[in-house]
């Protein structure tokens, strides 16, 4: 059965396995680097349905990075209506290598609830392989392929998002970008994706305009997916405004 020190002990021996991985940096790349992240959000929304019932959240993480390597911990309040509440903790472990104007993102993301309703059983992990760069100046592009494997409490998912971002002009203290997303999950075993009434795979995309001051940011979105709203449970997938801000220490 899946649990949670199962599943650490994944993610701690990937970790583990991709910085042995790792080639062999310059010493002015082999540098220990952290930083906390705190922020809120109007609505929780994951891959386009909402894990808080549309109520506000408060996030944050903590980050640690020694040259290509990361570890991370992210955590915030949630209320799907599957019982997993009152709150979600992930920890995510991987390497960041770089190849010309490219770099790549190989990792793993352990997702655990702590007190769930639905008991112990509701953790489960996804591996990640991604890729990100600057297509010209001020617009990057990147595309991030999602896989779940099959798990006791889990089904066979993958999940494909592609992004764009272009920076703009500086507006007094401001610094503007906007960019957009696409996403397409599918469950492979034909059952449902996050208890969507019997949907097994559905697109969804987002948006926005973000506002940075140094290290606060102010995140203006709309959010949006391609899943009838009839029933009326699958409504936390319907088109929405999302706001979120966040501030990046030290």
């Amino acid at each position: 059965m899946t649990n949670i020190k199962s599943l650490l002990g994944a993610a701690g021996l990937a970790a583990v396995a991709m910085m042995a991985a790792a080639p062999v940096a310059n010493a002015e790349d082999r540098e220990f680097a952290w930083s906390i992240t705190i922020g809120g959000t109007s609505d929780y929304i994951f891959r386009g349905v909402s894990f808080t019932q549309e109520d506000p959240a408060f996030q944050a993480s903590v980050d640690f990075s020694y040259g290509i390597a990361y570890l991370g911990f992210w955590g915030s309040n949630i209320d799907n209506g599957d019982g997993f509440e009152p709150w979600e903790l992930d920890i995510y472990a991987g390497i960041k290598p770089v190849l010309g104007p490219a770099t790549f993102d190989f990792g793993v993301v352990v997702y655990t609830y702590p007190d769930a309703d639905t008991g112990p059983n509701t953790e489960y992990y996804e591996l990640k392989a991604g890729v990100s760069g600057e297509v010209f100046k001020n617009l990057t592009a990147g595309a991030t392929f999602w896989f779940t494997p099959d798990q006791s409490n889990y089904s066979e998912t993958f999940t494909i998002e592609g992004t764009l971002a272009y920076a703009l002009p500086q507006v007094g203290i401001f610094a503007p970008s906007i960019s957009g997303l696409i996403g397409y999950t599918e469950d492979t075993d034909n059952t449902d994706v996050f208890a969507l009434g019997g949907i097994d795979s559905y697109t969804y995309w987002n948006a926005g305009l973000t506002l940075a001051v140094e290290k606060f940011s102010m995140d203006f979105r709309y959010w949006d997916t391609d899943v009838d709203s009839d029933p009326a449970s699958n409504d936390l997938t319907d088109s929405r405004f999302v706001f979120s801000a966040k501030v990046t220490l030290p």
